[in-house]
């Protein structure tokens, strides 16, 4: 990797991708090519954006000529596709934006990707290689005694937003197929860690944990998701991307798989621990349950085995450790909070998505 394209690269995973990659490889350059919508925040990248080996370009991955350019001008050997809309109850809001941005956007970058590589891979020259960043929700929901999603498991989205991501890994594979556009896949599962958008679980816990309020937990809570650590995430990305075969998609996951309940009550113990407030401890008080969502897939696991034989990954951070590394992270990070749920569509999204629901709950 020498001239990489990062998609998306000031949200959550992106920007933990960036500062892993420069830490890890002295001599990469990166574009970062982000909209810089709700989720997308410079502050991400504060200090990185002073590196010369730092370049961002404000636009659309929808944007055709904007795309073929940044490969023009960059020599682009490597694409990382973190660029997406991810959250299924806005999803469920506005799905058009989601087959836009996720499928269409996708489309894109592959075409671009094709016009600017295609007359040297067929000169052999095999440098390059385009790396989509995809989701366990592809694969559906698991009964609880079901086995985990493998790389083989049938596709089986049940929200827009899963049905949109789905769409990119077929579009992404059959460029591969079609093309032999050189191409990897990796479906993860949720990630958490620093500078994750505070509408998502573990993050909104923290905020209103800390201010007094109350916390949500969709239906009866005990939906199961497999939790990664963001930083392991970056780790076996890299991995795939220099060990992975042309063509292969690889599951990425952390190995756990507690309820949505016991993560909310684990938070509100290293809350209770680290941040004793008279005012609101215990923080478990603060817990309501409110009506589910719809389409509100029950459990989701994931099979490692294929990227831990083939490449020698596997998840370095313990779930509790991590989280209470990143509790701890949003604590001194006040700042970084405030910027986002102080605007006013933040403040919007969640009176309808949250308190409205605890309103009705009553």
């Amino acid at each position: 990797m020498e001239n990489v394209l990062v998609t998306g690269g000031a949200g959550f995973i992106g920007s933990n991708f960036i500062q892993y990659l420069f830490e890890e490889n002295p001599s990469v350059q990166i574009i970062n090519l982000d909209a810089l919508t709700y989720a997308g925040n410079h502050n991400n990248l504060e200090e990185i954006s002073k590196n010369q080996r730092y370049h961002f370009v404000h636009g659309n991955i929808c944007d055709e000529a904007l795309v073929e350019n940044i490969f023009s001008n960059f020599y682009i050997d490597t694409v990382v596709h973190f660029a997406a809309e991810t959250h299924v109850d806005r999803s469920i809001n506005n799905p058009m934006l989601f087959i836009q941005t996720n499928t269409i956007g996708t489309t894109t970058l592959l075409n671009a990707a094709l016009k600017f590589w295609l007359p040297k891979l067929q000169k052999s020259i095999k440098q390059f290689r385009f790396h989509h960043i995809s989701t366990d929700e592809v694969y559906g929901s698991l009964e609880p005694d079901q086995k985990a999603f493998t790389e083989n498991s049938p596709y089986f989205p049940n929200s827009p937003y899963a049905a949109s991501k789905a769409a990119s890994d077929h579009l992404v594979r059959a460029y591969y197929q079609t093309y032999h556009l050189p191409v990897t896949i990796s479906n993860c599962s949720n990630n958490y860690g620093p500078y994750q958008f505070p509408e998502k679980l573990i993050p909104l816990t923290i905020e209103n944990a800390i201010h007094g309020k109350p916390l949500p937990i969709y239906g009866d809570g005990k939906q199961i998701r497999d939790w990664l650590y963001v930083r392991d995430h970056c780790n076996a990305i890299v991995e795939i991307i220099e060990k992975g075969e042309a063509g292969e998609s690889f599951n990425i996951g952390g190995n756990n798989q507690p309820t949505n309940l016991e993560i909310v009550t684990t938070i509100c113990e290293i809350l209770g621990r680290i941040s004793p407030s008279s005012a609101n401890t215990p923080y478990s008080n603060l817990i309501r349950f409110v009506s589910d969502r719809p389409g509100h897939d029950r459990r989701y696991a994931m099979d490692i085995t294929k990227i831990k034989s083939r490449l020698g990954w596997e998840p370095k951070e313990k779930f509790q450790n991590g989280l209470e590394k990143t509790v701890k992270w949003y604590l001194d990070h006040p700042d970084w909070i405030n910027s986002i749920v102080s605007k006013e569509e933040y403040q919007k999204w969640i009176k309808i998505n949250y308190e409205k629901r605890i309103e009705e709950k009553k």
